[in-house]
């Protein structure tokens, strides 16, 4: 798994010259696939919430032309899909909230599933060559009830985009994506680079009792995995998890940081409490193989060391 290259790009050459939209495109997946996109020579339309003028001088997004959009709002929707005119689209916009407040219920309706149902309409008005649907490890299987408001929210969009794919062709490819975690600019509040920050500043961290086993993906793979069910025929239709295949608790992942960060100090576990009604999932990496022929290739160890070297 700690093979270099990229498997993304190879298939990447069916999109030089098309026109790709990328929803969250200022969050930490959707700089890096924005960044992929315009190397492999793709036209890229980058969309968030608050504006991205700011993104222009990135590095990490050299070129996508940027736009601000609500994308809860109808008709912003259809502006903005208008204005881009995509071939392929890529649905990464997304409330991520793991908090069980009641008062989310409503905000994540709107942000997640009123999104993803209104760019849906627009790319089958437009005959969209490809729609990725972002999905969660979260999302509850067949039987399960979601465990939180954000669950619920992915669940319901990935099962509108399923409808829109079965009723009206569009051609959807469903991406479940696991624990994502790499360099790069990204929400602080998240575990690994909320540890490495406080490592860094020579501070304990406090954590929950650190028990809960998790598949850690690395976040140039999820891209890879992003660009192959943009482009790979045995993607459409198909809900395919981007995962290593792993569980690793979160406790073992804050260890391996101290040791790369500040072996002198002692994270505080136990000191917050744990989320009621945590998901346990690992990723069928098998099936996204056959599928699609991807598999991830940055082992654990050597993802925490560049992540750890790029939040320096």
């Amino acid at each position: 798994m700690n093979q270099e290259g990229s498997q993304g790009e190879a298939g990447l050459a069916a999109v030089r010259d098309e026109r790709v939209l990328v929803t969250g495109a200022s969050g930490f997946i959707g700089r890096h696939l924005c960044a992929r996109l315009v190397a492999a020579g793709a036209r890229v339309f980058a969309v968030n919430r608050g504006g991205g003028a700011k993104e222009a001088d990135d590095p990490l997004a050299p070129a996508p032309r940027w736009r601000s959009a609500d994308l809860s709002d109808r008709e912003e929707v259809r502006g903005t899909m208008a204005w881009a005119r995509p071939d392929r689209v890529v649905h990464l916009a997304s409330l991520v909230k793991g908090s069980r407040d009641r008062e989310l219920v409503s905000a994540m309706f709107r942000a997640n599933v009123e999104s993803t149902l209104h760019l849906l309409e627009a790319a089958t008005e437009l005959e969209c060559r490809r729609f990725v649907q972002i999905g969660s490890l979260e999302e509850p299987e067949r039987g399960e009830v979601a465990s939180s408001p954000y669950a619920a929210s992915k669940a319901a969009a990935s099962l509108y985009a399923q409808l829109f794919a079965r009723l009206y062709g569009l051609p959807v490819a469903l991406a479940r994506v696991f624990m994502v975690y790499g360099p790069g600019p990204q929400d602080r509040a998240k575990l690994v680079p909320y540890v490495v920050g406080e490592l860094l500043a020579g501070r304990q961290p406090r954590l929950s009792s650190g028990r809960r086993p998790v598949d850690w993906i690395y976040v140039e793979d999820v891209v890879d995995g992003l660009c192959r069910m943009l482009v790979e025929p045995g993607a459409v239709g198909e809900r395919l998890d981007l995962g290593s295949g792993e569980l690793v608790t979160v406790r073992e992942v804050v260890e391996r940081l101290v040791g790369l960060v500040a072996p002198g100090i002692e994270p505080e576990l136990g000191a917050l409490p744990d989320r009621p009604s945590e998901v346990v999932r690992k990723a069928d990496v098998e099936r996204t193989a056959q599928q699609i022929g991807w598999r991830p290739r940055v082992g654990l160890d050597e993802g925490l060391r560049r992540t750890v070297e790029g939040l320096r």
